[in-house]
């Protein structure tokens, strides 16, 4: 008995230490990824400035790279992309070559803005009036700036991709929102452009029109403050004013800046498309009614036979080095 008793012992203590989980090496820990588009690339200049501030929100800074010239240089305002909810003044090389314009005596300015449905304190009615209304902030306190960073302020292009690019376009559109009364200078400065230089922009910002132009158009509506595009395009009959306010294509006008649109494809109007989002049908509709209005609207897409000009940096070189 007692030696069935230690047997039994035995062979439950050898089968405890095969059920055991083994013990492991202390993991590693995991170094943590870092935010993407939070720096820029190794070989772009430092900017002269950097984080410069132009309100009070946290967001609302810039960066600011000065080109060498004796004489005051174009600017290429950059505004990121990111939906309105996201992205940074860093990714600005994704949309302009940053090098190549300075070396062209172009001076850069990059900036971030407010995002929507994510801040508290963004509490603007719509809710795109905020990154909108910062652009156009941002550039007057750039121009107030014209002096001591040797800026010609009559010659400023700006640059963006997709929702960047559309806040680029409405800039470009719009009335200029000087306030020559203001007792605030910066507000004094003009919001007009000499040309928009753009990357997939979203060039309407009515529902109807999307699903006009791309059956399967799904964007837009968080700028209203719809949570699906469903609900966007049935409320749009309430927002009518707001969308003749923030919509590009609603403020053309005949005495708009020449503007350039580059896209992954050829557009389909009508068709349903892989990033309806960024769709060509964007690009060519608003080219469309821009030449009603004698307004330059040039368009470009990948495998687009002999384009006048290759690139938005291109667009913007040849625009800004021009203007004088």
């Amino acid at each position: 008995m007692r030696l069935l008793t230690i047997l039994t012992l035995t062979c439950a203590v050898m089968l405890g230490a095969q059920d055991a989980p083994k013990s492991k090496a202390p993991a590693k820990k995991a170094k943590a990824a870092a935010p993407k588009g939070d720096a820029y690339s190794a070989t772009l200049p430092k900017p002269t400035a950097a984080n410069v501030r132009y309100g009070d929100h946290e967001r609302q800074v810039l960066d600011f790279w000065k080109a060498e010239s004796a004489t005051p240089t174009p600017l290429a305002f950059i505004i990121h992309g990111g939906g309105w909810v996201g992205g940074s003044k860093e990714r600005a090389e994704k949309f302009a070559d940053v090098d190549a314009l300075l070396k062209a005596g172009i001076s850069v300015v990059s900036i971030n803005y407010r995002l929507i449905k994510r801040d508290p304190a963004v509490d603007t009615s719509p809710a795109v009036k905020a990154p909108l209304h910062d652009a156009a902030r941002a550039l007057q306190f750039v121009r107030s700036k014209a002096a001591e960073w040797n800026l010609d302020k009559t010659r400023v292009g700006a640059a963006g991709g997709s929702a960047g690019a559309c806040s680029s376009l409405w800039l470009a559109f719009h009335d200029d929102l000087a306030d020559p009364k203001s007792t605030d200078p910066v507000a004094r400065e003009s919001t007009r452009l000499t040309c928009a230089a753009v990357t997939g922009p979203q060039t309407t910002l009515d529902p109807a029109q999307m699903k006009e132009w791309t059956p399967n158009s799904n964007y837009g509506g968080h700028a209203f403050g719809f949570k699906t595009f469903p609900e966007f395009l049935a409320g749009r009959e309430s927002i009518l004013p707001l969308i003749a306010e923030y919509s590009p294509y609603a403020l053309v006008s005949s005495d708009d800046p020449a503007v350039y649109m580059t896209f992954g494809g050829p557009p389909a109007i009508g068709q349903n498309e892989k990033d309806p989002t960024h769709t060509a049908n964007f690009g060519a509709k608003l080219a469309e009614h821009c030449a009603t209005k004698g307004v330059s609207a040039e368009l470009h897409y990948r495998g687009l036979a002999n384009p006048k000009h290759a690139t938005p940096t291109d667009f913007l070189l040849a625009k800004l080095k021009a203007a004088k």
